[in-house]
């Protein structure tokens, strides 16, 4: 086990720089090195993309696996584009854990074009959801081919990807499997408390209050199991401004469903939404997080887990629930997380 772990991406920057100095003074490279060297030689390479799954993989993994991010937090994961220098870290990774639904073809075909022999790409999403159930709505059209792909929303999902993850690394490095069996018995208890705590919860916001109007449709999957339903949201597949007419469409749901509270996003700051809410008089709340862990890399409060209790407080409460579940929940978490997660 590594008592510490530095960015990969920063170690190959830092060694290829090395390397290059080395030759232009008339010295000779040590050809032998990468970044991976200084790790002890049963060390698991392993890369994601958005930090839920980074931090899924990290609670699983413990300190293991040397766990590399490549969308830094608080980005739109729809349309990021990765910087060239993370085609050294697929190079490298034994395993790389994406999403998949399509959420981030970019670098899955930077991925393809780069991993390494015997190294395997696994589509959590796409693995864990049946096609049948696949979502489709007003951010993901189905003429578009692009299904809902916010899976990690719900806890449930969340408990899929982590079990996923287990097997994964176990079949790569068999002698670690107790603890990552462990290390997913642990998670899922987690996980399995929080999902009782939100629909303890919701059971205190006023009948037929349970009703998302939001921004980026983020909660498609987990409104369909825990009760919920998704009035409208506003953004459209292009990630573009919606039109007029959509607007007005939307202005006549919130008034005829009532909802008293509409859901922004701090990754897609939306002033349309402020001007709904303004014509609509009801609540504007622009906080929810997508991709962006609580606290920084290293603290308790940065994990899935807290981001989604954060999200699920912040949406009872905004429609006249009292979350006090969610508030005494504690997480017991006893694996360091040691992932890099880019900012």
């Amino acid at each position: 086990m590594r008592p510490t772990r530095k960015s990969l991406l920063a170690t190959l920057s830092l060694a290829a720089a090395t390397a290059l100095t080395v030759t232009a003074c008339g010295g000779s490279a040590d050809s032998g090195s990468s970044a991976s060297d200084s790790a002890p030689s049963s060390d698991l390479v392993v890369a994601t993309t958005v930090s839920p799954l980074t931090s899924i993989v990290a609670a699983v993994a413990g300190d293991n696996v040397t766990i590399e991010g490549i969308v830094p937090e608080g980005t739109n994961s729809h349309t990021f584009e990765p910087e060239p220098q993370a085609a050294e870290l697929l190079s490298k990774a034994d395993l790389i854990f994406i999403n998949g639904l399509k959420l981030e073809d970019p670098t899955l075909s930077l991925a393809e074009a780069n991993k390494k022999d015997g190294a395997e790409i696994v589509e959590l999403g796409t693995i864990s959801l049946p096609e049948s159930d696949y979502i489709y709505d007003f951010s993901f059209p189905k003429e578009e081919g692009k299904p809902n792909p916010h899976l990690w929303t719900d806890p449930t999902y969340a408990v899929k990807y982590a079990d996923l993850v287990r097997q994964k690394l176990s079949e790569r490095d068999p002698a670690n499997a107790a603890e990552y069996q462990a290390n997913f018995e642990a998670f899922k208890a987690e996980a399995d408390k929080l999902a009782e705590a939100v629909r303890a919860d919701q059971a205190s916001v006023p009948e037929g209050q349970l009703k998302l109007v939001t921004y980026h449709d983020a909660y498609a999957y987990f409104a369909k199991n825990f009760g919920w339903e998704v009035v409208g949201a506003i953004q459209p597949s292009s990630f573009s401004d919606p039109t007029p007419a959509e607007v007005a469409g939307l202005i006549e749901q919130i008034r005829s469903t009532g909802v008293p509270t509409i859901f922004g996003s701090e990754v897609f700051p939306s002033s349309v939404l402020e001007a709904i809410a303004a014509e609509t008089g009801v609540r504007y709340e622009d906080s929810l997080r997508d991709d962006d862990l609580p606290g920084m890399p290293g603290e308790p409060q940065h994990s899935l887990l807290e981001l989604l209790r954060y999200n699920y407080r912040t949406m009872i409460s905004g429609l006249g629930g009292q979350p006090t579940q969610l508030d005494a929940l504690v997480f017991e978490s006893k694996v360091p997380d040691t992932a890099y997660y880019p900012q």
